[in-house]
C-alpha cells in the first residue's frame, strides 16, 4: 500500500491544524473520560481529578515535546530553540508525555495523601488508550517507521522513501488497544485487585511489546 497522507487536517489563513494534534487531543480526552469512569466507580471526588487536569495536560505536552526535540532531534532544535515551542507542527513523543504525566501524578498523590501505586494501577488504563491514539497519529504522520519488508500488508510511506515497510505504528497501536481491553476487563471483573497488579501487567506487556517491535 502506498501511504501519502496529508498530515494537515485544516489550513486556514496560514494557520494549520495537524492530524497529529487532533489525535493527541483525542488521546487526552479518552484518557480523562476513562479516569472519570474509574473515579465514579471508586467513589473518589471528581473535583480532585478536575483540579489536576490542567497540570496533567501541561505535564504531558512539556514532557512529550522535550523528549521529541532533545532526544530524537537535538542538533536541529538546539540550533533552532524557538522551534521547540512550535507544537502545532507536530512532533510529540508519547513516552515523554508518559514521563510528564508520572511527575504530575506523583505531585497529585503527595497533595491528597494518596497511594502512588493505587493511583497508577488505575492510571495505566488511561495511558493504554492514550497510547493507542498516539500510535495511530504516528501512522498518519508517517513517522516511527518499521523495517523494510515484502509482506502483503507492507506500507510504503511515500513522504519518507519508496521502501515497503512494516506498519509498526499500527502494530503497537492495536497492541495498546488490546492492553486497554485486558486491563479494563481485569479491573471491572475482579473483586479484589492487589496493589501493583495492573501497573505491573501494563509495564510488562508494554516493554515486551516495544522490545519485540
Amino acid at each position: 500500500m502506498i501511504w501519502n497522507f496529508d498530515p494537515v487536517a485544516i489550513s486556514f489563513l496560514g494557520f494549520k491544524v495537524y492530524w497529529y494534534g487532533i489525535l493527541f487531543a483525542l488521546a487526552i480526552i479518552s484518557g480523562l473520560q476513562t479516569m472519570q469512569v474509574i473515579y465514579r466507580r471508586e467513589k473518589m471526588p471528581l473535583d480532585h481529578l478536575y483540579d489536576q487536569l490542567v497540570n496533567l495536560f501541561i505535564g504531558i505536552i512539556i514532557g512529550a515535546r522535550l523528549v521529541e526535540c532533545l532526544f530524537y532531534y537535538p542538533q536541529y532544535y538546539l540550533n533552532n530553540p524557538l522551534k521547540i515551542f512550535a507544537i502545532w507542527e507536530g512532533g510529540l513523543a508519547s513516552h515523554g508525555g508518559a514521563i510528564g504525566s508520572i511527575v504530575v501524578v506523583f505531585l497529585y498523590t503527595q497533595k491528597y495523601k494518596l497511594s502512588f501505586i493505587w493511583i497508577f494501577d488505575r492510571f495505566v488504563i488511561s495511558i493504554a488508550i492514550f497510547s493507542f491514539f498516539i500510535r495511530v497519529a504516528n501512522f498518519l504522520n508517517s513517522e516511527i517507521l518499521g523495517i523494510p519488508t515484502n509482506v502483503p500488508w507492507a506500507v510504503t510511506f511515500q513522504q519518507v522513501d519508496m521502501l515497503p515497510r512494516h506498519p509498526v505504528q499500527l502494530y503497537e497501536a492495536f497492541t495498546f488497544l488490546g492492553i486497554f481491553i485486558l486491563l479494563v476487563s481485569i479491573y471491572t471483573r475482579s473483586k479484589i485487585i492487589h496493589k501493583g497488579i495492573l501497573l505491573g501487567l501494563f509495564l510488562s506487556l508494554t516493554f515486551v511489546t516495544r522490545f519485540l517491535l
